[in-house]
């Protein structure tokens, strides 16, 4: 199971990934198991040595009906400090940000995949519509050989 944020690869240039941790409530953790999350908008930003998550949608989970959650909430990242001082200096420079790439189980435990990305011009991004466009129309004549 895994949520994808695919603007995130259309609007920027990923430089570097990390694999996070995030502090979530069962309710959370159901729902995002069952599918029910969304991080196209979210992003993260570093404050007081600790990451957060904001913007993160997680619907609300339909059995629970007392304990529910926040859909919208900031939820902390779970990084080593050495990490999160690394990536805070580096968007430090102007236009470098902090997206969440993707959001996966591994070995049970919900997992968040973050990028350091600098922000795509218009016509960088045609000039990657192009490149994909060329490469599928060469998979095709090679394939009909």
């Amino acid at each position: 199971m895994e949520i994808v944020n695919r603007k995130a690869r259309h609007n920027y240039d990923i430089l570097e990934t990390y694999n996070a941790g995030i502090v979530l409530f069962g309710s959370e953790v159901k729902s995002i198991k069952e599918g029910k999350a969304n991080i196209g908008d979210a992003y993260c930003y570093v404050s007081n040595g600790e990451m957060w998550l904001k913007n993160s949608h997680v619907s609300k989970y339909d059995s629970d009906k007392f304990t529910n959650h926040e859909e919208k909430r900031e939820r902390k990242l779970l990084l080593h400090k050495k990490e999160i001082l690394k990536i805070n200096q580096k968007t430090m420079t102007p236009g470098y940000t902090i997206i969440p790439l993707k959001l996966y189980v591994y070995k049970g435990l919900i997992k968040v995949q973050i990028g350091i990305c600098k922000g795509k011009h218009d016509y960088d991004k045609r000039n990657d519509i192009k490149d994909r466009d060329n490469k599928r129309e060469l998979d095709r004549i090679m394939k009909s050989y």
